[in-house]
């Protein structure tokens, strides 16, 4: 076999390996990105610990058929660049956000999500989902309110008590 061929074989590879390590794989559109709003946009995916690469659409579509995933045959067509998250939503909120910076120059395809494929619109529903450290805060400030609340209505209760054996 000649080297380019093993040279890709070894690129699907890692390909695959970037899929199956990653929570979320989003599909990007990034056509007419001026080289500051892609400077941008590969600071703010790194900064949301994602690596963003531009891939051959060959390529990805056959390390997906190679994990037996055949739903991104129709959106790996035209120019692809690729996220690979280790979370299930910040690569989407960032996709999505530069989608509105950039007046729609770039927009998110699809996106591969825990094993599953995940159409444009579903994207955009990711996006909309707090982080997980949000939601655990959320989560936490509400516990506490509920403690809190325990704890004074067991006072409460341990003081009406007092006084009626008083």
């Amino acid at each position: 076999m000649s080297a380019n061929i093993e040279a890709k074989k070894q690129i699907v590879e890692e390909i695959k390996a970037k899929i199956n390590a990653s929570k979320s794989v989003i599909l990007i559109d990034y056509k007419g990105l001026t080289v500051a709003e892609d400077t941008e946009f590969r600071n703010k995916m790194r900064k949301a610990n994602t690596e963003y690469k531009v891939l051959k659409n060959t390529l990805l579509r056959k390390a997906f058929n190679e994990l037996d995933v055949t739903a991104f045959d129709n959106d790996l067509n035209g120019t692809t660049s690729v996220a690979f998250c280790p979370d299930e939503t910040s690569a989407a909120k960032v996709a999505v956000d530069m989608c509105k910076d950039t007046n729609d120059k770039i927009s998110v395809k699809s996106a591969y999500v825990d094993g599953a494929y995940v159409d444009q619109k579903g994207v955009k529903q990711l996006a909309a989902i707090p982080s997980k450290d949000v939601l655990i805060a959320q989560l936490a400030g509400a516990l506490s309110g509920v403690v809190r609340g325990l704890a004074v209505a067991l006072n409460a209760v341990a003081e009406k008590k007092e006084q009626e054996t008083a």
